[in-house]
């Protein structure tokens, strides 16, 4: 099965559109047009998922085919849900890290989410991009500044990023335990609203950014919730084990 990128349902994150040789784009489900009777129906890029390998593999063929991208060249994240970040300068599975930076040209960093949200940073005057996997437990234990380091270390100025944080559980869904919330600074959990606590993650994320020297222009949050988009996104907590993955893709161009 052949697709073309106009024939698939992506997010291209506005937040990069006047940065020449930055690319970004975030996979919706495609649930119509990619693999409509598959036992997770539509464009599933999980290997951790339910789905054998084989539906993965071609699924992701299809998916680098449409944007004209090189597997070899993709390097994407194993993702624990840890803090650990990596500067990277080829493609290829990362084990036990959840976020990547790069300045090599051509590379793409892949993330891959269904809740949690992936965050795309792009320097545009030093050429270094980032990808992050910032579920609540990265986000609690500083994912997003280790990422800031390390593409500070690659030359990076944080006054230069641009960021876009991915469709995720928003506030009004996202309900946790006591033990989770009280991991948060009390002003991004609500004890008030909802029989328990529930956490805004984006806006916790947002002010982690701008903490650490990004312009708040510069950042953009997706206003989707994974929850309540049945038709666009994957979403464990709504799906459980039939949640397929979509991901977050961003690539320096040659």
């Amino acid at each position: 099965m052949n697709i073309s990128k106009n024939e698939l349902d992506l997010i291209n994150p506005s937040v990069f559109d006047d940065l020449a040789g930055i690319n970004a784009w975030f996979t919706l489900k495609n649930e119509g047009q990619v693999k409509p009777s598959a036992d997770i129906p539509g464009l599933n890029l999980g290997f951790n998922t339910s789905s054998d390998k084989e539906q993965i593999v071609e699924n992701r063929d299809l998916l680098f085919k449409a944007l004209d991208l090189e597997p070899d060249w993709t390097a994407f994240a194993d993702q624990v849900h840890g803090t650990r970040v990596r500067s990277i300068n080829s493609g290829g599975i990362y084990p036990e890290t959840d976020g990547l930076g790069t300045r090599v040209p051509g590379l793409t960093l892949g993330i891959q989410v269904a809740d949690c949200a992936a965050v795309l940073l792009a320097d545009p005057i030093f050429n270094i991009v980032g990808a992050v996997h910032a579920g609540w437990r990265g986000a609690a234990g500083g994912i997003l500044l280790n990422a800031l380091n390390i593409l500070e270390e690659e030359g990076s100025d944080p006054s230069n990023l641009r960021a876009w944080v991915s469709p995720c559980l928003s506030l009004k869904n996202f309900e946790v335990g006591h033990e989770v919330a009280e991991q948060f600074p009390v002003q991004f959990v609500d004890h008030i609203t909802y029989e328990k606590p529930h956490v805004d993650l984006k806006a916790f994320l947002k002010y982690q950014l701008i903490d650490n020297g990004l312009k708040e222009n510069y950042i953009q949050l997706d206003p989707h919730c994974t929850i309540e988009g049945d038709n666009q996104f994957y979403s464990f907590r709504r799906e459980n084990d039939k949640a397929g993955r979509m991901m977050a893709l961003i690539q320096l161009a040659d």
